[in-house]
């Protein structure tokens, strides 16, 4: 069965991450995600966001954040996807924090909550074409959504 499509697209400035969250609280609130699943969603949707803030364009503001929302009847995709900078998916977790090294990104933190926030979490990155943020939260009960 084909997903209920949500798509929206944000300007990369920090301000607007919040009409992000906003969004996709209402939609795990219709497909009946409890309150802690949904705080858990919109958290993880805020460190995708704010990663394509604060490095995809540079301080460009001008540029555009993508957000998809797939409603299957049994789980949530939420595709967090920028068309920035793009970086090297292996050295964006620094193995420790208070030693960074010089060429990494500073992304570990944002990565790490993503992925231990939600089902699944896939993140794909090719250097100067941008990053893609792939999340899935399995739905509490299947649930038909009507086109």
């Amino acid at each position: 069965m084909e997903p209920v499509q949500i798509e929206m697209s944000i300007p990369c400035i920090s301000e607007f991450v919040g009409i992000v969250r906003l969004a996709v609280s209402g939609i795990a609130t219709r497909m009946n995600f409890n309150v802690e699943d949904i705080e858990d969603i919109k958290i993880a949707v805020s460190e995708a966001c704010t990663n394509s803030v604060q490095y995809a364009y540079g301080k460009d503001s001008s540029k555009r954040i993508f957000i998809t929302c797939n409603m299957y009847s049994d789980k949530l995709e939420i595709i967090v996807k920028d068309e920035g900078k793009g970086f090297d998916v292996t050295k964006s977790i620094p193995h420790r924090i208070d030693e960074p090294e010089p060429d990494r990104l500073g992304l570990g933190l944002g990565i790490t909550f993503i992925k231990s926030l939600m089902d699944d979490a896939d993140i794909q990155s090719v250097i100067g074409q941008g990053t893609t943020v792939t999340m899935l939260k399995v739905a509490p009960e299947v649930k038909v959504f009507e086109k």
